[in-house]
């Protein structure tokens, strides 16, 4: 049993880059799904798509982009503590060069798209 699947979801996509892995498999949950969708956007991931395996049963299928050979998932909110930031605390990840997800009342955003639409949320992780 994971304590905390987004930490796993994050090492599994670390460990699989610095292993030059072509594709990866993660159990699915709604948040990974969209955090796939930001990943793709910003062409850290190539292709991702939902395998259902039965009927209670489904897992996320990971095509990882072979360009990237180094890659930094930090997970920033976690169960025992959760960051908090509001729209004026949200800053740029490594001078623009990574991203941050950000879980907002509006679903998942980047720190720019937060940013952008002037909202805070919990910081989930950062990527550079």
């Amino acid at each position: 049993m994971h304590t905390d699947p987004i930490a796993d979801f994050l090492t599994r996509i670390r460990n699989a880059i610095r292993a030059e892995h072509q594709a990866i498999t993660v159990p699915f949950s709604k948040i990974k799904y969209e955090m796939c969708d930001i990943l793709k956007k910003h062409n850290f991931i190539v292709e991702y798509k939902k395998n259902v395996l039965d009927k209670n049963k489904a897992e996320i299928i990971i095509d990882l982009n072979p360009e990237i050979t180094k890659l930094m998932l930090k997970r920033v909110s976690k169960p025992g503590q959760r960051i908090y930031l509001g729209k004026s605390k949200i800053k740029s990840v490594k001078n623009n060069y990574g991203i941050a997800i950000y879980s907002t009342s509006r679903g998942l955003m980047t720190n720019k798209e937060a940013r952008k639409n002037n909202i805070g949320g919990e910081l989930i992780c950062e990527i550079y």
